[in-house]
C-alpha cells in the first residue's frame, strides 16, 4: 500500500520536512500546517484569556466593597460584557479548537487535517474578530448590553452607539472561523483516519471531538443569523424584533440560547475527552465503558438541543413548555453521570500514578461535580424562578464552565506540553499553581452561591452596605487574586520549561494513544511513514510503533512529485480508498480573511461602496481558491505514473470535498431552518404581527424562477450522471446550459425581488420575506458561478473522465439551493395564503 522503498530513513526525514515543513521568517505567516495553525489558536486564546481574567478582576475589585465608585455604572456595564464575550467567544471555544487541531491526526494517525487552507482561514477569521470585538474597548465604545445582548437593550434606540456593532460583526466573524474548524474535524475525523482504524477502535477523544464538531455545524448558525438580523434592524432599521413592527424581542433569546446552550456541552465536551484520555493512562489500565461513553456523548449532544428555554423559564413561557425543559434539563445529568461513573470506575480499578496532569483532573472532578448539582437545582422551574439573575446563576455558571472546562485543559496542557517543546514541565511550580488555582476559585464562587441566594442581583455595579453582602464579596474578591495568582504561576511554569525542563524520552508518560508515536518536538509531517492500526491502544500493544514508523516501514513511506500525501480512509472501517494529496503553504487563507475584515469594517464605519468592493474581493479570493485544485498545475496535474491502488482523490467521485460541502450544507441548512424558526415563531407569537392587505410579492415570477432552476439541477445531474458512466463528450455543454438557466433563475429572482412592495422598514413581516429572498439569490448566484468555472475547467483540461471529482462536488450545492428555494415558496408563499395569514 504505497510502502516505502529502500530510500534511507534520514533522507526520508529531509524530503518530508522540505514538503511539509512551513516557510521562514515572514512567510511563516503563510503556513497552513494543523499543527502550526492549532498551536496559533491556542497562544492566541492565551492572550485573550489573559484580558479576559483582567476585566473580570476589575469587575470584582469593584464588587468587594459596598457603595463603591472605584468604576462608574457605564464602564462596569462595558467591563462584564466584554469579559463574558472574551471568555465565552475569544477563549473557551477557539483554544479547544486549537488543541482538536493540534492533536486529532496526531491521534488518528494521519499528517495534517483535510482541509489545511481551511484551518488557516478559520485562524485568521478568529484572530481578526476578536481584534475588531476588543478595538471597541480600546476606543471607549464597547457594548454595555450584557454578552448575551438582549433585545431591545441592545437596540439603536438603547445602545445608540457602535458597541453593539462591534460586537455584531466581530462575533459573525468569528463564528465563520469556529464553523469552519467544525467542518474541517468532521470530515478529517471520518475520512482520514490510520488504515484499521475502525469507529470501536477510535480514541475515545476524537469521539468528543467529532460530537463537538458537529454540534459547532448545528448549534452556531442559530447565532450568525441572529447577529445578522440584529445589525440590519440596528444598520438599516429593518423591523425584526421591534413589537410595533409585528417583530418580539423574545425571537433574539430563542435564537441566542438555541446558541448558547449547545455551546456549554461543545465546551464541556473536549474537556471531558481529555479526561477520558488522560485517566486510562496515570490509572494503568483502558477506560472502563468505552461504549457506553460512546453512546454517552452522542445522547448528550442529541439532548442539548433540546434545553435552549431553561435560560428562559421567568419570560413567560407556556406552563407545558416549561414542565418539558425542566425534565430535559434533568435528563442531561444521566449522560453526565455515565462519564463520571466510568472515570471512577477506572480510577478504583487501575493502579493510580498521582502525576502534576492528574492532580488538575482530580480538581476537575470535585468542581464539576458541584456545578451539575446545582445545574439539577436551576432545572427545576421554582428554585430557578427564585434565583434567575442572581450571583446564584454566575456561581452555578462558572462551577460548570471554569470547573468543566478549564481544569481539564490545564491538565491537557501540561500533559501534551512534552510535544510542543520536548521538556517536561516543573513538577513543583505546577503543584503551586493548582492549589493557589483551585483554592481561590472556590472561595470566589463558593461564596458567590450564598450571595445569590441572599439576593444579590447580576449585572449591578454597586450595592448598599445594609444588604449583608459586603463581606461575601470582600472574600470573594480576594479569592478572585488567588486565582489570579495561580493562574500566573501556571504560566511561569510554562514559559520556563522551554528552557528549564528536563528532556522528555519517547512516550514520557506511558500512554496508548497515537500521538506519542510522533517525534518530540513534533515535525510537521507528524509521520514519516502512515501506520496500519489493529488495536484501539497501539502504543501498548506496539510498543516499537515509534521506531517502524520513523524508519518509512508503513505506507506512503515517501515523497511523490513535492506532493503532501496522505490516506482517505473508509468513514466506518477506515479501511484505505484513496490518496488525498493536500494544498501546501498559502497565502489565500490570510488574504480572504483580510479582505472580510475590510468588510466589516466598512459596515462598522458605514462605508458602504468600500464594503460592496471588499466583498466582490472576498469572492475573487474565494475562487481562486477553488481554481488552485484538482488538476491545476500547483496541485496534481495527470502523470503517466499516477497511482491506481488507492488512486489519488481528484481522481474519484468520493473524495473529502464532497464530505465537506456536505457538512457545510448541514451548517447552511440549519442557518435556514432558524430563519423558518423566526418566521414562524413571529408569525404564531409576536404580539402586534401585521400582514399586508396585498401580497407584496408576485407569485408568477417567483413560479417562473423556480422552474428554470429545477431544469438547471436537471440539466447538471445529466452532466454529472454522464461523467458517472464514462461519457464527458457533452460535459462542457451540459455545464454552460446548466449556468446559462441559473444566470437566468437568478436575473429573474432579482426582478421579482426589485418589483417587490416590499417595506422591511415598517413591518416585520415584509423583512423576514427580503432576507429570504436574499438569501435564495446568493445560492442561486453561487451555483451558477461554481458551474460556469466547472464549465471553464472542462476546457481547459482540469475537469474529465480522469478528472471527475469537482462537477460531484458542486452538485449537493445545487441540490440544497432547489430545495431551499421550494421551502420557501411553500412556507413564505403558500402556507400563509391557505391559512390566511398573508
Amino acid at each position: 500500500m504505497t510502502e516505502r522503498t529502500n530510500q534511507p530513513a534520514e533522507q526520508l526525514h529531509e524530503e518530508l520536512e522540505r514538503v511539509w515543513g512551513n516557510e521562514p521568517g515572514w512567510r511563516a505567516a503563510s503556513a497552513v500546517n494543523h499543527t502550526t495553525v492549532g498551536l496559533r489558536f491556542l497562544i492566541t486564546g492565551l492572550g485573550f484569556f489573559l484580558v479576559g481574567g483582567l476585566l473580570a478582576m476589575l469587575v470584582r475589585t469593584q464588587l468587594a466593597l459596598p457603595e463603591q465608585d472605584i468604576i462608574g455604572a457605564d464602564l462596569y456595564n462595558q467591563l462584564f460584557t466584554m469579559h463574558g464575550t472574551v471568555m465565552m467567544f475569544l477563549f473557551a471555544i477557539p483554544v479547544l479548537e486549537g488543541a482538536a487541531m493540534y492533536l486529532i491526526p496526531k491521534m488518528i494517525g494521519t499528517r495534517d487535517l483535510v482541509f489545511p487552507r481551511l484551518s488557516a482561514l478559520g485562524y485568521y477569521c478568529y484572530l481578526f474578530g476578536g481584534l475588531i470585538i476588543l478595538s471597541s474597548l480600546v476606543l471607549q465604545i464597547a457594548p454595555a448590553a450584557g454578552w448575551f445582548m438582549y433585545t431591545p437593550l441592545s437596540n439603536a434606540t438603547y445602545s445608540p452607539g457602535k458597541g453593539p456593532d462591534f460586537w455584531l460583526l466581530g462575533i459573525t466573524f468569528v463564528e465563520i472561523s469556529a464553523i469552519s474548524a467544525g467542518v474541517e474535524l468532521v470530515v478529517s475525523i471520518l475520512r482520514t483516519r490510520a488504515h484499521g482504524m475502525a469507529l470501536s477502535k477510535m480514541p475515545i477523544f476524537c469521539w468528543y471531538i467529532l460530537a463537538m464538531s458537529l454540534m459547532i455545524v448545528f448549534g452556531f448558525p442559530p447565532l450568525i443569523l441572529g447577529s445578522i438580523l440584529l445589525e440590519l434592524e440596528r444598520a438599516a432599521g429593518w423591523v425584526f424584533f421591534e413589537v410595533a413592527g409585528g417583530g418580539d424581542p423574545l425571537l433574539w433569546q430563542h435564537l441566542f440560547w438555541l446558541f448558547g446552550h449547545p455551546e456549554v456541552y461543545i465546551i464541556f465536551l473536549p474537556a471531558a475527552g481529555i479526561v477520558s484520555t488522560l485517566i486510562p493512562v496515570f490509572a494503568q489500565r483502558p477506560l472502563i465503558g468505552y461504549r457506553w461513553i460512546v453512546l454517552a456523548i452522542i445522547v448528550m449532544g442529541f439532548i442539548s438541543f433540546g434545553l435552549w428555554v431553561h435560560h428562559m423559564f421567568t419570560v413567560g413561557i407556556p406552563q407545558l413548555a416549561l414542565a418539558f425543559f425542566s425534565v430535559a434539563s434533568m435528563l442531561v445529568a444521566i449522560p453526565t453521570g455515565i462519564q463520571i461513573f466510568a472515570w471512577l470506575a477506572t480510577l478504583w480499578t487501575g493502579k493510580v500514578v498521582f502525576r502534576l496532569p492528574m492532580l488538575w483532573i482530580v480538581g476537575f472532578l470535585v468542581v464539576f461535580v458541584a456545578g451539575g448539582l446545582t445545574g439539577v437545582m436551576l432545572a427545576l422551574v421554582p428554585f430557578n424562578w427564585q434565583v434567575h439573575d442572581t450571583h446564584f446563576v454566575v456561581a452555578h455558571m462558572h462551577y460548570v464552565l471554569v470547573g468543566g472546562m478549564l481544569f481539564p485543559l490545564v491538565a491537557g496542557f501540561y500533559y501534551w506540553l512534552p510535544h510542543v517543546s520536548g521538556r517536561m514541565p516543573s513538577d513543583r511550580l505546577g503543584r503551586w499553581g493548582f492549589w493557589l488555582f483551585f483554592g481561590g476559585f472556590n472561595m470566589t464562587f463558593l461564596l458567590m452561591h450564598l450571595t445569590g441566594l441572599l439576593g444579590m442581583p447580576r449585572r449591578i455595579y454597586t450595592y448598599d452596605a445594609e444588604m449583608g453582602w459586603g463581606w461575601l464579596n470582600l472574600l470573594s474578591s480576594i479569592g478572585g487574586f488567588v486565582m489570579s495568582i495561580g493562574v500566573a504561576v501556571v504560566i511561569i511554569d510554562i514559559a520556563l520549561h522551554f528552557r528549564f525542563g528536563r528532556k522528555a524520552e519517547c512516550n514520557p508518560w506511558d500512554a496508548d494513544t497515537l500521538e506519542w508515536a510522533t517525534p518530540m518536538p513534533a515535525s510537521a509531517y507528524n509521520f514519516a511513514s502512515l501506520p496500519h492500526i489493529h488495536t484501539r491502544h497501539p502504543m501498548w500493544d506496539c510498543p516499537d510503533l515509534p521506531k517502524t514508523i520513523e524508519q518509512g516501514e508503513h505506507g506512503l513511506g515517501e515523497v511523490m512529485y513535492e506532493r503532501r500525501d496522505i490516506f482517505g480512509s473508509d468513514a466506518i472501517t477506515a479501511e484505505v480508498r484513496e490518496i488525498i494529496h493536500l494544498p501546501t503553504n498559502s497565502w489565500l487563507p490570510l488574504q480572504t480573511a483580510a479582505v472580510i475584515a475590510v468588510v466589516c469594517i466598512s459596515l462598522l464605519l458605514k462605508v458602504y461602496d468600500l464594503a460592496l468592493i471588499a466583498t466582490l474581493g472576498v469572492l475573487f479570493f474565494a475562487l481562486r481558491w477553488g481554481w488552485h485544485n484538482g488538476g491545476h498545475p500547483v496541485a496534481a496535474p495527470l502523470r503517466d505514473d499516477d497511482p491506481v491502488d488507492p488512486p489519488l482523490h481528484s481522481r474519484t467521485f468520493d473524495g473529502p470535498g464532497l464530505w465537506g460541502m456536505v457538512v457545510s450544507l448541514m451548517a447552511n441548512g440549519t442557518l435556514y431552518v432558524s430563519l423558518l424558526f423566526g418566521w414562524f415563531y413571529l408569525w404564531t407569537a409576536a404580539p402586534q404581527w401585521q400582514v399586508p392587505e396585498q401580497a407584496p410579492i408576485a407569485l408568477l415570477p417567483l413560479l417562473l424562477s423556480g422552474g428554470l432552476l429545477c431544469v438547471a439541477v436537471v440539466v447538471y445531474r445529466r452532466a454529472v450522471a454522464q461523467l458517472r458512466e464514462g461519457r464527458d463528450a457533452q460535459l462542457q455543454w451540459l455545464l454552460w446550459l446548466a449556468a446559462t438557466l441559473g444566470l437566468l433563475h437568478f436575473l429573474l429572482l432579482v426582478w421579482t425581488l426589485y418589483s417587490a412592495e416590499l417595506n422591511p422598514g415598517e413591518l416585520a413581516h415584509d423583512a423576514v420575506l427580503t432576507v429570504m429572498l436574499y438569501y435564495l439569490l446568493l445560492h442561486g448566484g453561487l451555483a451558477t458561478i461554481f458551474t460556469a468555472l466547472q464549465a471553464l475547467r472542462v476546457r481547459i483540461g482540469y475537469v474529465s473522465l480522469r478528472l471527475p471529482y469537482e462537477p460531484v462536488v458542486v452538485q449537493p450545492f445545487w441540490t440544497y439551493t432547489l430545495g431551499a428555494y421550494w421551502i420557501s415558496f411553500a412556507a413564505f408563499m403558500l402556507l400563509p395564503m391557505l391559512w390566511g395569514a398573508g
